[in-house]
């Protein structure tokens, strides 16, 4: 099989042949039809998150069919359209688990992390922590579910009852929260880099009522702000721009450091928090929402080849939406 492989952090992906890996024990072969990239591939790729696996196949937002099953997987059928999330798997026993908050075991393991991902042809994945997807979407446009959907949605719920409702950096998984949170009666401002008319153009389109610049305050205060850029500078801003009482959730994985700030911005009772993978629940839940196609995925196609190019374009934000890797279709493995 083609698969793309990262050698070291800062190298560019080489393209290589492999063979097609054998699922055992709970695992499904999974014929891979789309795979999205993800800020967090940026983070591995780049060396701003410490390597657990190299050489690694990066990608954790696969969409794809069932092509083979371990002795112990039972959860789907061949054929069946699965997607494979960012958490791959946790240990069921630590203090985290047993809470319901697998998210933070201390033994989890994350595709295309801890385990290779999509950015192959085929991929493994524990079939206990994969989601049915809804027929709704054609796997380019599933694929962005698995984790800008998700990790959007965890967020998002963090935020409560919070009717005005403030988004940095408008790109995969903000442009598919908007539209769930519009739809939920909450009004969406959207914050850019500065002097992005593309993403606040974008913004608009999805029916935002605000956009402009990240360092620019909203024509009215925030009741929460959800950061999905990986800018530590702009908690002391979200939580200018939030009302007392507020919430801002930092809803990335890396992050640059924060700077110093007065303690007035936090007082008022206003509450920082982070978001740190997802669980089961979450996913469950998220396409409970989703599932008659309630969310537009906006998605930029390349092939699978062309991963280097996808990381590029995400880097310097040319992205409207996703980027998502689509393997050239082949005959199924006999």
């Amino acid at each position: 099989m083609t698969a793309m492989l990262l050698d070291a952090p800062g190298r560019r992906l080489r393209r290589a042949t492999l063979p097609v890996p054998a699922p055992q024990g709970h695992e499904i072969l999974i014929k891979v039809g789309a795979c999205a990239v993800c800020r967090t591939d940026l983070h591995i790729v780049d060396g701003e998150l410490p390597p657990h696996l190299l050489p690694l196949i990066p990608g954790h937002e696969i969409a794809g069919r069932v092509a083979g099953a371990g002795p112990l997987a039972a959860r789907f059928f061949l054929g069946q359209r699965v997607g494979v999330p960012w958490l791959g798997g946790s240990c069921g026993a630590c203090d985290y688990c047993r809470a319901g908050r697998e998210n933070l075991c201390e033994h989890a393991v994350f595709t295309g992390y801890d385990r290779h991902g999509g950015f192959a042809e085929y991929a493994l994945a524990d079939e206990r922590y994969c989601f049915a997807l809804p027929a709704a979407y054609d796997d380019a446009h599933a694929a962005p579910l698995l984790c800008a959907g998700l990790i959007g949605y965890r967020a998002y719920a963090m935020t409560g009852e919070a009717h005005r409702l403030g988004l940095y950096g408008f790109g995969a998984a903000a442009h598919l929260l908007a539209q769930l949170a519009l739809r939920e009666g909450r009004k969406v401002h959207a914050f850019t880099r500065p002097g992005d008319g593309r993403s606040q153009d974008f913004a608009r389109s999805l029916g935002a009522s605000w956009a402009g610049d990240a360092g620019t305050a909203p024509p009215v205060p925030l009741d929460a702000a959800i950061l999905f850029a990986p800018a530590g500078e702009l908690v002391p801003q979200a939580l200018a721009a939030t009302r007392k009482g507020g919430v801002v959730v930092c809803a990335g994985i890396h992050m640059s450091d924060i700077p110093s700030f007065p303690y007035s911005l936090l007082w008022g009772e206003r509450c920082l928090r982070s978001v740190a993978n997802l669980r089961r629940a979450d996913g469950a839940a998220y396409f409970r929402k989703v599932a008659h196609g309630e969310v537009a995925t906006s998605v930029t196609a390349y092939p699978l080849e062309a991963a280097n190019a996808a990381l590029d374009a995400l880097r310097a934000g040319r992205i409207d939406g996703a980027a998502v890797l689509v393997p050239a279709q082949k005959e199924a493995m006999p």
